[in-house]
């Protein structure tokens, strides 16, 4: 019996060797490591979370996700491995650790950020249960023994008539000519690093709260204006990508599935010589207007809409479309917040936490996290000088919010490279 994908499933073919389209969540605990701890842990959440530990397995012009009863590696360092490889035991997920830090990396084309934190929350339970000997509250996690409800692992909007949607109010089409970074750069400026930044909770909020904003539009707010100091003569507007999380939008908070759309945010040069409240209430409004509920709908509408027309292409192509796509650039930075402020008993064992991704839709990439009072951003580049980070970090100066860079490295991320599946015609 032939196997059905349906537009919600994840879309394996949009992580390729060339695009990965990887993401992943790290954290530092206040205490090293234990490996084989931490691989009892991963093995354990086998059983409450099946669909991640998965490969994939071609039929016709599809790529499916079957489960892998291989183990996930677990390996003591922060060199990166490829998913779906034999090194990866052909999962499309894959653990590390060095020292007091941890990482959880996976292929993006199966979950975002609000989808694999749940995960990983669970991972840190039960490692620091095993660890610890302690038995931590519960509420909130999801754990071994625990029932996967549907609305985790089936149609993430089974309630939705997509095809009596009412056209959202307001449809904003992305600006195709903004400042790009690349441009004034010769060829060996470019690089990929990325730099952990924490920021003062409670000073972000007060501002954010005093002037009409959020930590995303606060942030690419600040961004706007860094640009403008890196770039003075640019007459083109500087653009942000904007995470919008449509399953909260639309009431499902369960799904693992990858539902993260995009606001796009415009910040033109007259504006730059504008107060920075004025500023944030321009860029949030912008993003109100994208993120109503008829601005959902249409969102979800045109991701099954897309999928049907994908559906009958042979497997390079789609990979090719899907490489087009998320290998160029739509804007100039682009900005995730993953809402999640406590991992309730297991706070005080971790001293830094972060998602990560990939710079590839925009030339920067900012993943904002909040725990212990703190804000993290993983703030990623695809060029060496460091020139629109500093002047990022001045603007934050400029109103009363310290950053300490808590570490630079060389991005690492895992790639993926599906040993055993061909992209090309089979027979």
């Amino acid at each position: 019996m032939k196997k059905e994908l349906f537009y919600y499933d994840p879309m394996l073919y949009l992580s390729t060797p060339e695009i990965p389209f990887v993401m992943g969540i790290t954290a530092t605990l206040k205490e090293p490591i234990e490996g084989e701890k931490l691989e009892e842990a991963v093995e354990r959440l086998r059983q409450r979370f099946p669909y991640f530990y998965v490969r994939a397995e071609r039929e016709g012009d599809d790529l499916y996700t079957v489960p892998n009863p291989l183990p996930v590696t677990v390996r003591n360092t922060w060199k990166p491995i490829n998913l779906h490889s034999s090194e990866a035991n052909y999962h499309v997920m894959a653990v590390k650790y060095e020292g007091r830090r941890m990482a959880v990396e996976i292929s993006h084309a199966m979950t975002d950020g609000t989808g694999f934190l749940p995960y990983f929350k669970s991972l840190l339970y039960c490692y620091l249960s095993f660890k610890t000997g302690l038995k931590f509250n519960s509420d909130g996690f999801r754990l071994p023994g625990d029932e996967i409800p549907k609305t985790e692992t089936e149609d993430p909007f089974p309630g939705l008539d997509l095809d009596h949607t009412e056209l959202p109010i307001y449809q904003k089409q992305p600006t195709k000519d903004f400042i790009k970074f690349g441009e004034t750069l010769p060829a060996d400026a470019r690089d990929r690093s990325i730099f952990y930044l924490k920021l003062p909770e409670d000073m972000v909020m007060r501002y954010c709260k005093s002037n009409d904003g959020s930590p995303n539009v606060l942030i690419a707010s600040l961004f706007s204006k860094a640009a403008r100091d890196v770039d003075q003569t640019s007459e083109r507007p500087f653009v942000s990508i904007i995470a919008i999380d449509n399953k909260a939008r639309l009431g499902n908070y369960d799904s693992y599935r990858q539902f993260a759309f995009t606001g796009f945010v415009d910040f033109p040069k007259k504006l730059n010589h504008e107060p920075l409240d004025r500023i944030l209430t321009m860029a949030r409004g912008q993003l109100i207007l994208q993120t109503q509920p008829e601005n959902a709908l249409q969102t979800v509408k045109n991701s099954r809409d897309g999928f049907e027309q994908m559906k009958p292409l042979p497997l390079a192509q789609k990979a090719a479309i899907g490489r087009q796509v998320l290998g160029s650039h739509m804007a100039t930075t682009s900005i995730s917040y993953v809402k999640s402020r406590s991992f309730g008993p297991l706070d005080e064992y971790i001293e830094e936490y972060y998602v990560l991704g990939e710079p590839s839709t925009a030339e920067v990439l900012c993943e904002i996290t909040c725990i212990n009072q703190c804000f993290f951003l993983a703030f990623s580049q695809v060029f060496k000088t460091e020139a629109f980070l500093n002047d990022f970090i001045g603007e934050l100066g400029a109103i009363g919010i310290p950053c300490e860079i808590m570490r630079k490295e060389e991005y690492k991320l895992c790639g993926i490279r599906y040993d055993d599946i061909s992209f090309e015609p089979e027979g």
